[in-house]
C-alpha cells in the first residue's frame, strides 16, 4: 500500500543529486524494495518484519514459484496457518512462506486472502504468474542488496551515507506494531548530526523539517478509488541548503 514505485523517478534524483561514489545507500525500511531496486552501488535494506527480509531474500534469489500450479490456494492457506501458529508445514521455507503471504494475497496485505480476480476474457487471473514475472524483473534490481532484519534504530549505518526513509505515515492504516514518530524524527536529527545524509517520505513532519517535493498521489488499494493524499520528501534544516 505505501509502495514508492510511482513516485521512484521523481524523488530519487533529489536523494541522489549529490552521493559520492562509494557511498552507502540506506532504506531502514525497506519495504517492497520499489525504491532500492532503482538504485545502484553499495546498498542496505533493512525492516522489522522477519517475513518480508526472508521474502526479498528470495526474490534476490529469482527461486519463485512460476504460476499457480506451482503454488496453490492450498498452498497458500497452509502458510497461513503455519504463519498464525495452527501448524508447522515441511517443504516451505521461511522465504517462500513471507513471499506468498505477501505477494499472492489480496492488495499484498499480509495474510489478506487469495488474490482472486478476472481477465479481459473472462478468464481467471493467475497472480502468481504476475508476480513471478513482475519480481524475476525486480530480483536483478536488487542483486547486491545486503538485506537485514533490523529495526531503523538498532540499523547500523555506515559513515556518511544516504538515508532514505519510508516510515508508517501518522494517521494512516495501522501496522502491526505501534510506531513512535517522536522517537523515529529525534533518531533522524541525530543521523543529521553525524553527517548522513536523509531524507523522509510522509504527508507532514515537523516544524524543523522542509518539504523539498510534493505531489498528489492515489492512495488506497481500489484503482478505481477518488481518495487521494499529498506526497512529500522532507530533509532536516540543517540540510535543506543542500538540495
Amino acid at each position: 500500500m505505501g509502495s514508492k514505485n510511482r513516485i521512484a523517478k521523481h524523488i530519487l534524483p533529489i536523494i541522489l543529486k549529490d552521493r559520492k561514489e562509494g557511498q552507502c545507500y540506506v532504506e531502514p525500511f525497506v519495504g517492497g524494495a520499489n525504491l532500492i531496486d532503482k538504485v545502484d552501488g553499495w546498498r542496505i535494506g533493512a525492516d522489522s518484519n522477519y517475513w518480508l527480509i526472508k521474502a526479498l531474500k528470495l526474490i534476490q534469489s529469482g527461486d519463485l514459484p512460476a504460476d499457480n500450479s506451482e503454488f496453490t490456494e492450498r498452498d497458500y492457506k497452509m502458510c497461513v496457518s503455519h504463519a498464525k501458529g495452527e501448524r508447522d508445514i515441511v517443504g516451505y521455507c521461511d522465504g517462500l512462506i513471507g513471499y506468498a503471504l505477501i505477494a499472492f494475497s489480496f492488495g499484498a496485505k499480509w495474510c489478506g486472502g487469495w488474490s482472486r480476480g478476472k481477465k479481459s476474457d473472462g478468464s481467471d487471473r493467475d497472480y502468481v504468474a504476475e508476480q513471478f514475472r513482475a519480481n524475476k524483473k525486480q530480483s536483478a534490481g536488487i542483486k547486491g542488496v545486503v538485506f537485514k532484519n533490523k529495526s531503523y534504530e538498532s540499523l547500523e549505518v555506515p559513515p556518511r551515507s544516504v538515508i532514505y526513509c519510508d516510515p508508517p505515515y501518522a494517521g494512516t492504516t495501522k501496522y502491526k506494531d505501534d510506531f513512535d514518530h517522536n522517537s523515529f524524527f529525534d533518531w533522524c536529527r541525530d543521523k543529521c548530526k553525524e553527517g548522513h545524509q536523509v531524507f523522509i517520505s510522509e504527508y507532514n513532519a515537523p516544524d524543523d523539517f522542509v518539504c523539498v517535493w510534493q505531489k498528489e498521489i492515489q492512495s488506497g488499494l481500489n484503482t478505481n478509488s477518488t481518495k487521494k493524499g499529498i506526497e512529500k520528501l522532507f530533509v532536516h534544516k540543517s540540510q535543506a541548503n543542500l538540495i
